[in-house]
């Protein structure tokens, strides 16, 4: 089986044939308190086979690469039943830069290196002796993705990531915490164990809020649940056409403060989306979404450009081996103005529970505080011991007073800690 067996065999009896190949290899190990309770190595691969005959598309996957005759059937099957689109056209090759821009050739699925990671973030966790480790995890892993088209498209890219993570108790006060790259000397185990663990062991014996409103720090973790659940989603091209978008009709409009922008950069070192390509094989560009608080553009595939009469954007994207191409975003960053987020008193929220069920229409939002501390000094205080943070993300996006220099990459979000006036705190004391 070849990429251009598929597509010879796909001439004739459809209009266009995009072919997508993605193998690859993972080692990983979960931890059971300090020790490796299940270490796995794998290796998959995955095949998506999509067909446009007269607007129609069907597509079809397989991870059984022999049975690609049958998956090509399968295509042109579900064809037949798809809504028409005015489809005009798979992308023809560009000339871009085909470097990968996410891969580290010390990435490698070894065994040394997985036990090196384990044994630094042990290492860090033991900055507090308070608090124990309960789990864990840290995998590496190693792709290349093909993407091949009818019109004489041919891409091919690597690319590698690396992630560790740590779950660690003191009492009855937990503490978590992880990170990811597709660099290996990016990593920084030690940080995570001693960040668990001291998250863990500073969160005993924490006090009851009162209601009322607050100034807040939002760290990266915390921000990313937020945005994931209502702004992510308002951004989608389908979304607002069909109506299901917060920002629907208010393009060029101001939906938050003046100093915020959001903008996808696939070219951005930090993140982990970076590629010169698409999942449908169109080129990326660096994207404003929102220019200094004004909404300025929308995310779009091909198929959602075209139903619509939009330009598409670049923003097609591919989850796991197997994977159908859908609207996303490849290394979103929120940017305000730098301040020191932790010079006045505030509470500091690390994470939140629950995030998942904020209204993603109107951006209601009512969340359980984790991890959470009186700023007291320009320093994490004394804890919290619950509370529920509650209000309407776009609201809390035009109220950031500023956000830190420093960044987190949160899978494809790269944000800061932002910090935002008078937000309202349920407190159960």
């Amino acid at each position: 089986m070849s990429v251009e067996q598929i597509l010879k065999a796909a001439q004739g009896r459809v209009d266009e044939a995009e072919v997508c190949i993605s193998t690859g290899s993972s080692l990983s190990a979960d931890l059971k308190q300090r020790q490796i309770e299940i270490g796995s190595l794998s290796e998959g691969s995955g095949l998506v086979i999509r067909v446009i005959t007269d607007g129609q598309i069907g597509i079809s996957s397989t991870n059984t690469m022999d049975t690609w005759e049958q998956c090509l059937d399968a295509a042109v099957a579900s064809a037949r039943f798809s809504d028409r689109v005015d489809w005009k056209g798979l992308p023809k090759p560009a000339a871009i830069d085909h470097n990968p821009l996410a891969y580290d050739s010390a990435v490698q699925a070894r065994p040394e290196i997985l036990t090196n990671l384990i044994s630094r973030m042990l290492s860090g966790a033991d900055s507090h002796p308070d608090a124990v480790v309960t789990g864990g995890s840290v995998s590496i892993s190693c792709a290349t993705h093909t993407i091949a088209n009818s019109t004489g498209l041919f891409y091919e890219a690597p690319e590698t990531n690396v992630t560790v993570s740590l779950e660690m108790i003191a009492g009855q006060s937990t503490g978590f915490e992880y990170d990811t790259s597709w660099r290996l000397d990016a990593i920084n185990p030690e940080h995570v164990g001693e960040k668990a663990a001291f998250f863990a062991a500073s969160g005993q014996e924490g006090e009851e809020i009162s209601t009322g409103s607050y100034d807040v720090v939002l760290s990266p973790t915390a921000l990313s649940h937020l945005l994931e659940a209502t702004v992510i989603p308002a951004l989608s091209g389908r979304n607002v056409h069909t109506g299901r978008s917060f920002f629907a009709g208010k393009n060029g409009q101001k939906v938050m403060d003046e100093h915020v922008s959001l903008i996808d950069d696939p070219f951005d070192s930090r993140g982990i989306g970076n590629c010169p390509w698409d999942g449908e094989g169109m080129p990326v560009q660096k994207t404003s979404f929102v220019d200094h608080g004004i909404l300025s553009s929308f995310a779009y595939d091909l198929k959602t450009a075209y139903r619509y009469g939009e330009h598409p954007t670049g923003h097609a994207v591919r989850s796991g081996m197997g994977g159908a191409p859908g609207i996303g975003h490849h290394n979103l960053i929120l940017t305000a103005d730098t301040i020191d987020v932790m010079g006045d008193n505030a509470v500091y929220i690390h994470d939140l529970i629950g995030a998942h069920t904020a209204n993603p229409m109107s951006g209601d939002f009512s969340v359980e505080l984790s991890n959470p501390f009186h700023i007291n000094g320009g320093d994490l205080d004394k804890p919290i011991r619950t509370g529920m943070l509650s209000g309407n993300v776009f609201d809390l996006l035009s109220q950031i007073d500023g956000c830190s220099k420093e960044t987190r990459t949160m899978g494809s979000l790269i944000l800061p800690s932002v910090r935002c006036s008078q937000v309202s705190i349920v407190g159960r004391g």
